[in-house]
Order: structure tokens, then C-alpha cells, then sequence
């Protein structure tokens, strides 16, 4: 078995989505391949309903997969083809956009005016850009929840893990899609695909995993690889860590336990062209995507 070594850190940055819905992005619009097939991951966490209820008004997408998965709070959604719902708590959504779609997604607070979750952007390769559209929408009794023995819980998603199968199926990039809570002092080595991409976002708690030195810590520098990477969050709350290859990945939990996804997909190694909620191969498919949102014609089904 190899571990697999800490790549890179980071964390997650604000930034404004939608008609201002304010929110944190791990990693998005910039370098495609630091996650391949993954493009984007955005964690949408608020108390304060005036900057998450204004949503994402309708919109397109083509050429991706977007994953959806709410902790607290709601989001309202509906689409082009007519398909209309709520997600609430632990419920995941994954929408293929294939060769087109229009929906709204419009997020709305618990009890306690609270809204989290999760958005994951999933390219699809050049054979499946113009695939017919679709949604699984999953209710969270149906998402199997494995606790083994030392009390780590894992919430299976997507993928195959310790004899469990997610209930999302048929997506193109076969992703494993964890929800991992590991106890207080508890290390914990989880297999993964030797040669999948693979990240993990740690959203509370604290830890260190395998190949980073030290416990997460404000401007600390860890050496991870022998190189200096610069950390800025006290507990690792909202931190994205990137690994290289192995078939396994090992984390020490702090004194307040650590809660992370863990996510892997088969890269797809392709170019990708890419404006907004739009992602293909070329310019010249772009392009046309545009002129077919100005004329009327960019749905297709």
C-alpha cells in the first residue's frame, strides 16, 4: 500500500455567485488539471439570509455534471425539462447538463436562517459533451452511512467503500464521493484509486493528513514535499488539500475530531475551453453554445 503525499493546500477564498449569493471557492476558473475531471468547488455556508436568498436565478450549463449536496437549510430548484423539487438536509442532487439546460437554483435557511452546502462542477469528456440531460436527485435516507469501529462515519454518495454503494450512479467520471467524520485523536487510512485525481475538503475541525508536517495552523508554514506552503486557517475549516498518487489516505484527527469530503474521479485529460457555466473542447464549440443561447436553439431536448 502507498500513501498518498499532500500535493498542495489551500483555502478556500470569497467570492460572489448568482444574483449575490456570497459563498467560499476551493478551487474554480483557473488551472482545469489541478483536479481533473473536477473543475470547481464552491462551499455556499451562511447564517445571514440576505446573502444567500437572492440564489441563482435561471442560467445555463453544457459540457458538465454539477453535484449538489446540502447540509442545512434548503434549495428550491427547476429546470428546462420541466423537473422541479427541493433538496434539504443530506439530500444530494447530481445534474448531468449534457448538450444543455436551463435551471434555477434558489437556497433558503433552516430554522435558524441557516443555509450549507456544497456545489461540485464534473467535466464530461468530449464523446459525452452532448449527451441528453438529466437529474438524480437523492433524499438523504438513501445515502448509506458506514461507521466502523473506532467510530470514523463515512456518508457514501457516490462510488464503492467498505462493501457500500452510493446511490448516484451512471456519471461519467465513476467518482467516490465521501462524507468523513473522523473522532477526536482517532488516524484514520481510507483506500482510494492509485491513480484517480483526488482532493479532500476539510470543513470543520482540525487534522493533518499524511504528507503535510504539522496540524493545519494559522500562518504556519508546512513543509509538505519539500516545499513551503503557507496555511491561514486556525483549524483547517474550509481547507482544500490536493494528493498525488497512491492507493490509500491517511489522516491524524485533532482535538475537536475533523469532518472532510473526499472525492476522486478518473481525469479526463482533454482540452478544455470554458466561459461560465459552459465548458467544451474548443473555442469554436463555445462559440457556437453562445450563438445558440442568443438565438433560442441551445436547448436540445
Amino acid at each position: 500500500m502507498s500513501i498518498r503525499p499532500v500535493k498542495q493546500i489551500s483555502t478556500a477564498t470569497p467570492t460572489m455567485e448568482g444574483a449575490g449569493v456570497k459563498l467560499h471557492r476551493a478551487f474554480g476558473f483557473d488551472d482545469p488539471t489541478l483536479a481533473d475531471p473536477f473543475l470547481l468547488f464552491d462551499d455556499f455556508r451562511n447564517d445571514r439570509p440576505q446573502d444567500y436568498l437572492a440564489g441563482f436565478p435561471w442560467h445555463p450549463h453544457r459540457g458538465i455534471e454539477t453535484i449538489t449536496y446540502v447540509l442545512a437549510g434548503a434549495v428550491d430548484h427547476g429546470d428546462s425539462l420541466g423537473n422541479q423539487g427541493s433538496l434539504g438536509a443530506g439530500d444530494v442532487q447530481w445534474m448531468t447538463a449534457g448538450s444543455g439546460i436551463m435551471h434555477q437554483e434558489m437556497p433558503k435557511g433552516d430554522a435558524q436562517g441557516r443555509m450549507h452546502g456544497f456545489q461540485l462542477w464534473a467535466n464530461l469528456p468530449s464523446s459525452l459533451k452532448m449527451t441528453d440531460p438529466r437529474y438524480q436527485d437523492i433524499k438523504a435516507a438513501d445515502i448509506p452511512e458506514v461507521i466502523d469501529d473506532d467510530g470514523t462515519v463515512v456518508r457514501i454518495v457516490c462510488g464503492d467503500f467498505w462493501g457500500k454503494a452510493g446511490p448516484v450512479d451512471g456519471v461519467s467520471a465513476d467518482p467516490l464521493y465521501l462524507d468523513v467524520s473522523v473522532a477526536p485523536g482517532k488516524r484514520k487510512t481510507l483506500p482510494v484509486d492509485t491513480y484517480r485525481s483526488a482532493f479532500a475538503y476539510i470543513f470543520a475541525g482540525s487534522g493533518t493528513f499524511s504528507g503535510a508536517s504539522k496540524p493545519f495552523g494559522v500562518l504556519t508554514e508546512k513543509e509538505i514535499g519539500g516545499e513551503e506552503i503557507l496555511l491561514r486557517d486556525q483549524t483547517g475549516d474550509r481547507t482544500l488539500v490536493v494528493f498525488d498518487t497512491g492507493d490509500e489516505v491517511t489522516v491524524q484527527a485533532g482535538e475537536e475530531g475533523i469532518r472532510f469530503l473526499l472525492v476522486c474521479g478518473k481525469p479526463i485529460q482533454e482540452p478544455v475551453a470554458w466561459h461560465g457555466p459552459i465548458v467544451m473542447n474548443t473555442r469554436e464549440e463555445l462559440v457556437q453554445a453562445i450563438q445558440e443561447l442568443q438565438s433560442g436553439s441551445f436547448i436540445r431536448s
